[in-house]
């Protein structure tokens, strides 16, 4: 049997997933994803994690407790940067991820911790994964093929995402095979939501907002969505950017919609407890409210939100709107 290595299926997951589950699979290992989120994956996060953790810390533990049995090896990298904007890294409990998990679970399989830090330069993430073929004892032109289909895979991915599909969609549809196509437009108003993407396309940490969106008349965008090029162009008019990669997105990705896109609505998912949220949170409105006159509605999740309150809410909002637009 083929040496397998489990990815969980949070947090990094939704940006980076086609990349890693096609290299690894290219040198030869079997890959292992854990289960969509329960209410058993909380509990599990819940048992193993800290007290003080966010809940999608929490969630990747629970993710962790899925895998850890059925695996030789775990993919934790340390993400430090992934593209070459000044200061740009990841909050903390990124940084120190496979240090968190290594001291709260016991009986964990090897795990795989490479630290990735693409402002070291171009050439960096390459350099990763001659390592990791070594590792595994694939040679050098047996990598090289790999990170260069992993190369292709990602691509792929994106033109999926362009597509109107978001990337629950887009992943579906690239690791299936399967032709899916972006739901007509025709709806009667387009909301931006958006967040970090562990919690915008998780449907049980957001109570499956899409679908309770969609089912009110409204077109959803998020910052997925939006061309990488077209959000490095809203960095550079900021008079200063964050220091944390998936914050940065989302408030460049605010500027995008009420610039070029001029949204309906925006609504702000986002975790208790996070700090770096609770800047973007605020930057947000202040953004909807001095730039574009934007409704905003910012919605925050952690382990105790209740699927009624958060309907309640959405329903009021969207009513609002559609009474304000002339449409109920």
């Amino acid at each position: 049997m083929p040496v397998s290595i489990g990815i969980p299926r949070t947090l990094a997951y939704y940006a980076f997933y086609p990349w890693w589950k096609t290299f690894f699979q290219e040198i030869g290992l079997e890959v292992v994803t854990s289960a969509q989120t329960s209410k058993a994956t909380l509990d599990d996060g819940v048992e193993q994690a800290v007290n003080d953790a966010c809940i999608p810390i929490k969630i990747f533990h629970g993710h962790v407790v899925d895998l850890k049995d059925r695996v030789d090896y775990i993919f934790i990298p340390r993400l430090v940067s992934v593209r070459k904007l000044e200061t740009e890294t990841f909050c903390p409990k990124f940084l120190g991820l496979p240090d968190l998990v290594r001291a709260s679970m016991e009986g964990l399989p090897k795990m795989i911790d490479v630290r990735i830090d693409m402002a070291k330069g171009r050439l960096e993430l390459f350099r990763i994964c001659l390592d990791l073929g070594r590792r595994f004892g694939a040679g050098f032109w047996k990598t090289a093929r790999a990170f260069w289909k992993s190369k292709r895979a990602m691509m792929d991915y994106d033109r999926l995402i362009q597509t109107g599909l978001n990337p629950v969609e887009a992943l579906e549809s690239w690791e299936n095979s399967l032709h899916l196509v972006a739901e007509d437009n025709n709806k009667e108003l387009t909301f931006a939501v958006l967040g970090y993407p562990y919690a915008v396309y998780d449907r049980f940490i957001n109570i499956d907002l899409h679908k309770k969106l969609k089912s009110l008349g409204v077109k959803i965008i998020t910052a997925e969505m939006i061309p990488p090029r077209k959000l490095l162009r809203e960095a550079k008019k900021m008079p200063k950017n964050l220091f944390w990669h998936f914050s940065n997105k989302v408030i460049h990705a605010t500027s995008y919609f009420i610039k070029q896109v001029k949204v309906d609505g925006i609504i702000h998912i986002t975790a208790f407890g996070c700090g770096p949220d609770a800047m973007v949170d605020k930057m947000i409105e202040l953004t909807a409210k001095h730039e574009g006159r934007i409704p905003f509605i910012s919605l925050t999740i952690d382990e105790h939100t209740g699927e009624g309150g958060i309907l309640t809410r959405l329903e009021a909002f969207v009513d609002m709107l559609k009474r304000q637009k002339g449409l109920a």
